[in-house]
């Protein structure tokens, strides 16, 4: 067997992605109706006809029954038939996808046994309002909690029941300092006192309080660390109070006293410099046998108020930014870099911060300004604090000539972006389907001018995701679609 007949090394992996091929054949999108060894993604392609969902139905296998039920683009009748099956993962599975159903699915589901499916129910923002606040009255805590947490516009009855329910959680999730959409609810006033005074609503009801001078002292002695940060960065926190709040053992209040408008310059700078001082290891976490909880704990909080710090961004000085272009701290200066009516020597300067989140936020905030030049020099030098997905190219792409270019770059992440040129030269996608660089090859697989030889190859590349790749590739040839499906025994 060549290499370009090669099995591949991935094969479970590549027979899921070619179960999600939108040029597979009918066909052979039947034959993967018998595979069990995926999650069934066969049971989400958008073209099953309604027989095919009915034979899907008919084998009973659990994850293709609950990939169907999670599919988009089901009919209704189908939707409304899976509402009705046995196995509540299957009914939880109809509701995650419910989307826009009629009216006649959610009445169905909200009347289930299972309070899972009635909690999932509880995050959906297309139910009507009237179907929505049944909610609020189920038996099961766990839905409420998620009502709570998810519906953040319920109207003011649905938010009483949910801020004053018996049971702690509800009250938790109903007054919270962190929500599941926004904007984050407003509490009736009239119950802001007695949410203030229940301790596991009292963290969330310190933003709406009216902060007297008894109260923010009673606060700042609270052991709750949420209390004291929610408080720390109330507007109208006492000077007293503040200067206090500074000095806290937790640095995620510190922090929140950085943040402040009125926080002297020497106080922040203290702040600033003990949140960055003592760095633990990068192993620590992976070697601490040797910590005491206690030790753990606040080594994890450090790390929580540094990674804070570094996605701090402030209003007040977007407002006024001039003053901040300069500041020596970087989260100032990304801030005023949110701004879209800097002059353009201060954009220049933003553009050229030693930090990559201030150059990246001016650049995002002033295109108009942005040449193709200073554009691959925003994503070169990008570097982001945790791995995501987004980089700057996403949101100032560059002209061919320039991804043409890339396409030999001696940086393996500035190749990737040749293959955005959907008129990249042949030469060139071959060139990168045989890319050192796994990332390269990835993204290769997935262009259109690949020639059917090279996808072919792909499908044994040594990377699952490179192989995965090649097999969703609508150009894959025919014949190894056949293959693929024959070395599954399908």
């Amino acid at each position: 067997m060549s290499d370009a007949t090669s099995p591949p090394v991935h094969l479970d992996k590549v027979v899921e992605a070619l179960a999600g091929n939108p040029a597979l054949p009918p066909g052979l999108v039947r034959r993967l109706f018998a595979y069990r060894k995926g999650l069934g993604r066969v049971a989400k392609r958008p073209d099953l006809s309604d027989d095919m969902i009915a034979e899907i139905i008919a084998t009973g296998a659990h994850w293709l029954t609950h990939s169907l039920a999670l599919n988009r683009s089901l009919p209704h009748a189908f939707r409304m038939r899976l509402a009705e099956h046995p196995d509540p993962c299957i009914r939880t599975a109809v509701a995650v996808a419910a989307g826009d159903a009629p009216r006649e699915l959610f009445e169905r589901l909200l009347d289930d046994a299972d309070p899972k499916v009635r909690e999932q129910l509880a995050h959906s923002d297309h139910l009507s309002a009237d179907l929505r606040a049944r909610l609020a009255v189920d038996p099961e805590p766990k839905v409420r909690a998620t009502l709570a947490q998810w519906w953040t516009q319920a109207p003011e009855p649905v938010r009483r029941l949910l801020l004053t329910d018996p049971d702690a959680s509800v009250r938790a999730g109903a007054c919270a300092t962190y929500f599941r959409r926004i904007p984050h609810p407003v509490p009736p006033a009239d119950l802001v006192p007695a949410l203030l005074a229940d301790p596991v609503t009292r963290a969330g009801a310190v933003r709406h309080c009216t902060l007297g001078t008894d109260t923010a002292r009673w606060l700042a002695d609270d052991p709750d660390d949420e209390v004291r940060r929610e408080l720390a960065e109330h507007p109208h926190l006492p000077a007293a109070l503040r200067d206090k709040l500074a000095g806290d053992p937790d640095p995620r209040v510190t922090l929140r006293v950085f943040a402040q408008q009125d926080t002297p310059a020497a106080t922040r700078a203290a702040i600033h410099t003990q949140i960055l001082a003592d760095v633990p290891a990068r192993d620590w976490l992976l070697n601490h046998q040797d910590l005491d909880d206690d030790a753990v704990e606040r080594e994890f909080m450090g790390e929580m108020a540094r990674a804070e710090l570094r996605g701090l961004r402030l209003p007040w000085v977007t407002a006024d930014p001039l003053p901040h272009v300069d500041s020596p701290y970087a989260c100032f200066r990304a801030s005023a870099a949110m701004s879209d009516h800097l002059p353009a020597p201060a954009v220049g300067r933003l553009l050229d911060d030693e930090e990559s989140s201030v150059r990246t936020t001016m650049a995002l905030h002033a295109r108009d300004q942005i040449d193709p030049t200073i554009a691959e020099r925003i994503d070169r030098g990008y570097r982001p604090d945790k791995r995501v997905l987004w980089r700057p190219a996403d949101d100032l792409p560059l002209p061919a000539d320039v991804l043409r270019r890339l396409a030999t770059d001696p940086d393996p992440r500035m190749r990737q972006l040749a293959t955005r040129d959907p008129d990249l030269p042949v030469e060139s996608v071959r060139r990168l389907a045989a890319d050192a660089d796994y990332a390269v090859r990835r993204l290769a697989a997935t262009h259109s001018r690949l020639p059917a030889q090279d996808l072919t190859r792909l499908l044994a590349d040594s990377s699952e995701s490179v192989a995965t790749a090649a097999a969703g590739n609508p150009n894959l040839p025919s014949a190894d679609m056949h293959r693929i499906l024959a070395l599954a025994g399908l």
